[in-house]
């Protein structure tokens, strides 16, 4: 399978306005990357070492000064490629007048999404997001976390194949933070391609395949995430143990490898995040209440389905049966772990939803419906 991103000899020089022949800045210098199918690859790198302008090329918002670059083999211009990409920029520059559902509805429109597909996928990402019960609030009394959380649902509204996805978790809590990497990792098993850019190396770390590490616009390390940070001159071993077994460890140690033989003896730390998440966890068992945003409900929830032609993926979503009219209360699930999980008593099937939207969107009374204009949504738009 060819790769979803190739870049060979990418290099961008920004000149000056007037003074044509004056290069102000070289962003890029000879990048070349090959990102595969279903890989969740990192780009890192300090500010002004070429991440947003690697990320502006392949969107075809810029233009080459040489070299080449593909999206899915075809040019980023070609813009059948822009319906297979999910994009989420640093800023989340969002209609203000419009609340969480109208302004996903209004991307959705920008894809001819039929209204029932749009309504579907409105409410499964809300659902993800945490935003659910904040659906009707207008952007202009979000937090930049919230917001961040809106731009990530109008990434997937399209179902793309590959997702970009620049600074996800700037703005956010340790909570949304953790959600991000969760959600990251179920597109992972979901064979969806994800090209990640952050500052944030430990968030990086956690969820991506390989990396990139860039300065000066040139790649200077490359490669998997475990084989960049192993440390092959030290040996790490983690058990309990008494003090009379740390004792005898520590003099075999010594005398096999040198009575000089640096030796580190400690309990292991609890990571920061792991706390954080244990802490908000028992605040929402013990029913306190906020106004921002909840942990996302179902995020660990089969929410994507395996590649089938004809049918979409988000478009295979279903809410849970109603047994006896009522919903019946989910158990809380933990976030503390990145971990996929799969939820066999959560409906999944719904398989060909994508061939019933195709055919109830031919009836007359759908085209119509379809076609009709929402007036709310067009008057909080022109303002």
């Amino acid at each position: 399978m060819s790769a979803v991103i190739q870049t060979y000899e990418l290099t961008k020089h920004f000149k000056h306005p007037l003074f044509w022949w004056i290069v102000r800045a070289h962003a890029l210098n000879g990048l070349t990357l090959n990102i595969e199918p279903g890989e969740v690859y990192g780009l890192l790198g300090p500010n002004g070492s070429g991440k947003s302008t690697t990320i502006k090329l392949l969107l075809g918002m810029l233009w080459p000064t040489s070299g080449e670059v593909s999206l899915f083999g075809r040019r980023p211009s070609d813009v059948n490629v822009k319906e297979l990409i999910g994009y989420l920029p640093e800023n989340s520059d969002l209609y203000r007048f419009l609340n969480a559902e109208e302004t996903l509805d209004f991307y959705g429109r920008l894809f001819h999404l039929p209204r029932s597909v749009r309504k579907r996928r409105i409410d499964a990402l809300l659902e993800l997001t945490g935003l659910s019960y904040e659906r009707k609030r207008p952007i202009a009394e979000f937090s930049k976390g919230m917001q961040r959380r809106v731009g990530l649902a109008q990434a997937l509204i399209n179902d793309p194949e590959l997702i970009i996805l620049d600074e996800p978790t700037s703005g956010m809590d340790p909570l949304g933070t953790r959600e991000i990497k969760n959600l990251i990792l179920q597109l992972k098993e979901k064979k969806k391609t994800v090209l990640l850019s952050s500052h944030l190396l430990a968030d990086v770390e956690d969820v991506c395949d390989r990396v990139a590490i860039l300065y000066g616009g040139q790649v200077r390390a490359q490669g998997p995430v475990e084989s960049l940070l192993s440390d092959e001159k030290r040996t790490q071993i983690t058990a309990r143990m008494d003090e009379k077994t740390i004792s005898e460890v520590t003099e075999l140690i010594k005398k096999n490898s040198g009575a000089d033989t640096p030796i580190t003896v400690a309990a292991p730390m609890e990571r920061l995040e792991k706390l954080f998440m244990r802490v908000v966890e028992e605040a929402e068992k013990e029913g306190i209440s906020t106004s921002g945003a909840s942990s996302a409900r179902n995020s660990d929830l089969e929410l994507f389905s395996e590649n089938t032609e004809g049918a979409d993926i988000l478009d295979s979503l279903l809410l849970k049966e109603k047994a006896s009219g009522k919903e019946k209360p989910q158990p809380e699930k933990s976030v503390a772990e990145i971990k996929v999980h799969d939820n066999s008593s959560v409906l999944k099937d719904l398989t060909n939803i994508g061939n019933n939207a195709a055919d109830t969107q031919s009836t007359p009374e759908l085209k119509e419906q379809h076609s009709e204009p929402d007036n709310d949504l067009l008057n909080k738009l022109s303002k």
